[in-house]
């Protein structure tokens, strides 16, 4: 039997660009149901007949592409793409549109911009097809209050190994969060819950190098905790996030009693550089007992091996649930390799975090031994 076909509308104020994007979808197998020219002219159309995925300009006339994704999450919330240029108030804006539900995004170049319509590995149809098996909803309501141990429920610690002992000797703990398709919203979502004494937290979200500088800043303003873009030698302190730079491997590294991160280039791991396997694994290595790490929403498999690492050197790992998962890849993963000693909802993270902190520093110190 064939797989029903992805329906898409078009949403662009640019008759050229509108063509091309509908060109390359269909090529792909990809039902392109409509095009329109701004949001006023396409819901109509979509009401007529509604796509299973949306792709949207952010810049038009009448009705901006972010006051219509508003509208369509808060009237019928479907997967969207959004198209933007490859500018610094284009990534901006575009993290804007993430943050507020929309699943991807595809970066319009300003110079070369036929060439880029043209070419069928531009990302769009990936894009789509990505977005198309998202499940987008209305966010949950933070549970006022979340009860932190509540959501800890994780099977007494193996002993651990020889090797890590010696590093349980600090009292520094580290968080660790990987991310990708939906993480933008997620990791908002968690960070604006912490306060300024959360541990030190150091983050890869997949994005673009022309991103990260951007989502940092956002995140920055809108937290308690001390939000950028990480640099090489960057100190891992409490209140302190550092987010992976984008077409950079970001590591963990230890010196003395002190946790810093490394920023390098390297070859792709899992299709990403950022990796959340290379953060995790170096977290899994140079802190053992003495991190808590997440796996949160996205497409694929990237970070499942470095979660699994971290678990067996004694750290405490979750992975969230399906439920609350944009898309359920990386999460689902990492369960069935059992890698997360929890499944948790998206609302009850913050709080997992702040308990497994907790319990990192007394199993590290415990560990450790008189």
């Amino acid at each position: 039997m064939n797989e029903r076909r992805i329906s898409v509308i078009v949403v662009d104020d640019s008759a050229v660009v509108r063509k091309h994007l509908a060109d390359t979808l269909t090529a792909a197998g990809i039902e392109v149901i409509a095009a329109a020219s701004d949001p006023l002219f396409a819901w109509p159309k979509m009401e007529a007949r509604w796509p299973d995925v949306i792709v949207l300009d952010v810049e038009m006339p009448r009705m901006d592409g972010i006051s219509f994704l508003r509208k369509v999450m808060s009237e019928r919330p479907t997967p969207v793409v959004m198209c933007s240029t490859l500018t610094a108030a284009g990534a901006t804006t575009t993290l804007q549109a993430l943050a507020e539900g929309a699943v991807s995004f595809v970066t319009k170049p300003k110079l070369g911009l036929r060439d880029f319509l043209g070419d069928p590995s531009n990302g769009l149809v990936a894009a789509v097809r990505t977005a198309a098996q998202a499940r987008v909803r209305k966010s949950p309501p933070p549970a006022a209050g979340s009860p932190a141990a509540g959501a800890l429920k994780r099977p007494p610690a193996a002993p651990l190994p020889a090797a890590l002992r010696a590093m349980a000797e600090t009292t520094d703990r580290v968080l660790a969060i990987g991310s990708s398709t939906g993480g933008v919203q997620a990791i908002e979502s968690v960070l604006t819950a912490l306060p300024r004494t959360t541990p030190g937290i150091v983050i890869v979200q997949h994005m673009p190098e022309s991103f990260t500088a951007a989502f940092a800043a956002r995140l920055n303003s809108l937290c308690e905790l001390d939000v950028r873009e990480a640099r090489d030698g960057d100190r891992v302190i409490p209140g302190r996030v550092l987010i992976a730079p984008g077409g950079r491997h970001m590591q963990l590294v230890r010196s003395g009693a002190q946790y810093l991160v490394t920023v390098r280039d390297g070859p792709l791991v899992n299709r990403h550089k950022p990796s959340v396997d290379v953060l995790f694994r170096s977290v899994a290595h140079h802190a053992g007992a003495n991190a808590a790490a997440v796996l949160l929403t996205g497409m694929g498999d990237d970070g499942a091996r470095g979660l699994l690492e971290l678990r067996q050197a004694g750290a405490h790992t979750a992975a969230q649930d399906e439920d609350t998962c944009v898309v359920f890849g990386m999460p689902r993963e990492a369960i069935r390799l059992g890698a997360a000693a929890d499944v948790v909802p998206l609302h009850e993270v913050p709080g997992w975090l702040q308990a497994a902190g907790h319990a990192a520093a007394t199993t590290a110190v415990t560990a450790a031994g008189p």
